[in-house]
C-alpha cells in the first residue's frame, strides 16, 4: 500500500540520490498524521464549543489532584504557552463560566485557577468523544501494535520534553 510519503520519498530519492532521506518516511508521517489529528480534534472538540487550547486549559484543570486548582505558572508548563497567552486564555474560560480565579491563600499576590462544574462536564464530555474518535483512528493497530508504536514515539519525543 503506496502512500503520499512514499511518493515524495522517491521523488527525492530520483532528484538527489545521494541524500539519504530515510527520516522522512518516519517524520513526514508524523507530521501528517498531526494535521490530521488536528482536524479531527478541531471536529469534536467543537461540538462542545471547545478548542484545543481551551481544552488543554481545561484538561489540565481537571487532572489537578485536590483541591483541583493550578497557579497560572503550572498551567504554563503544562500548556508551555506565555504569560500573556495564558491570561487571555484565562479571561476567556473565566467569561465562559469554565474556570474561576481565586487569591491564593498562602499568597495574596497570587491567584488559583480551578475548573468550575461546567467546565469540568464540558471537558468531560470532550475527553469520552475525542478518546472514541482516536481509538477509531488508530483502531487498525492491536494493543501490542499500540504499545510498540507508543514507545517509539516516547523515545523520538523524549529530547524534546
Amino acid at each position: 500500500m503506496e502512500d503520499e510519503v512514499d511518493r515524495l520519498v522517491k521523488g527525492w530519492r530520483k532528484a538527489l540520490p545521494e541524500l539519504d532521506v530515510s527520516p522522512l518516511e518516519v517524520l513526514s508521517r508524523v507530521s501528517r498524521l498531526a494535521r490530521h489529528l488536528d482536524r479531527q480534534r478541531n471536529i469534536v472538540f467543537a461540538r462542545h464549543d471547545l478548542e484545543i487550547w481551551s481544552f488543554d486549559v481545561l484538561s489540565a484543570l481537571r487532572r489537578a489532584s485536590a483541591p483541583s486548582h493550578l497557579s497560572p505558572g503550572q498551567l504554563l508548563a503544562q500548556t508551555l504557552v506565555t504569560s500573556g497567552t495564558m491570561t487571555n486564555r484565562l479571561d476567556n474560560l473565566e467569561a465562559r463560566g469554565l474556570v474561576r480565579r481565586r487569591p491564593d491563600p498562602s499568597d495574596a499576590r497570587s491567584v488559583r485557577v480551578q475548573i468550575t462544574p461546567s467546565g469540568r462536564r464540558r471537558v468531560d464530555s470532550a475527553l469520552g468523544d475525542l478518546v472514541e474518535r482516536e481509538n477509531s483512528i488508530i483502531g487498525t493497530l492491536d494493543d501490542s501494535e499500540r504499545a510498540v508504536l507508543s514507545t517509539l514515539l516516547r523515545r523520538v519525543i523524549a529530547p524534546f520534553e
